[in-house]
């Protein structure tokens, strides 16, 4: 399978976007924890619809303003991390949730007793596509700013954005 990359510049740094020629596969900080270095180094850098569409999502995003439409992504993923990560996409803007509240919702659609909330960090901590599937919106029970791939100053960043419409 082909993939391309596509270089974003945000005020947090630059971003690469990563794709399969129709959907968006990766979003990623540089320098951020997880970066699929083979599929960084295997792509080809290309101008596709699919980063336009980012890009346009991106520039709404930092400019304080919650998107209002949807980008085709591709998850290849385990089932479990594909389950946390539809429940981070239902996190709005603005709002958060613990890795606690999470790991209950995942223990009742399972019919389970308990989920770890350390295994529903440990996915999203691994999450592939950042800010579009909200993993910054995620915070320890003490409400304290952990697990953030990208770096604590930049969850930090995106969630005073998202009250404030200002980094």
């Amino acid at each position: 399978m082909m993939f391309y990359t596509f270089r974003y510049r945000s005020p947090l740094g630059s971003i690469i976007l990563a794709g399969d020629g129709e959907a968006l596969t990766g979003l990623w900080f540089d320098g951020q924890k997880y970066v699929p270095r083979r599929i960084i180094s295997e792509s080809t850098e290309a101008e596709l619809p699919v980063f336009t569409q980012t890009v346009k999502w991106l520039d709404i995003y930092f400019s304080g303003i919650a998107p209002d439409f949807t980008l085709p992504i591709r998850l290849n993923t385990t089932p479990f991390r594909r389950a946390v990560y539809e429940i981070l996409l239902t996190i709005q803007f603005g709002q958060t949730m613990t890795y606690g509240g999470i790991a209950d919702i995942i223990a009742e659609q399972k019919g389970i007793a308990r989920m770890s909330a350390q295994a529903v960090g440990g996915a999203v901590g691994h999450n592939p596509i950042a800010i579009i599937i909200p993993c910054h919106r995620v915070l320890g029970a003490d409400g304290s700013l952990t697990g953030y791939a990208g770096g604590p100053d930049r969850k930090a960043a995106l969630l005073r954005l998202e009250q404030s419409g200002t980094i």
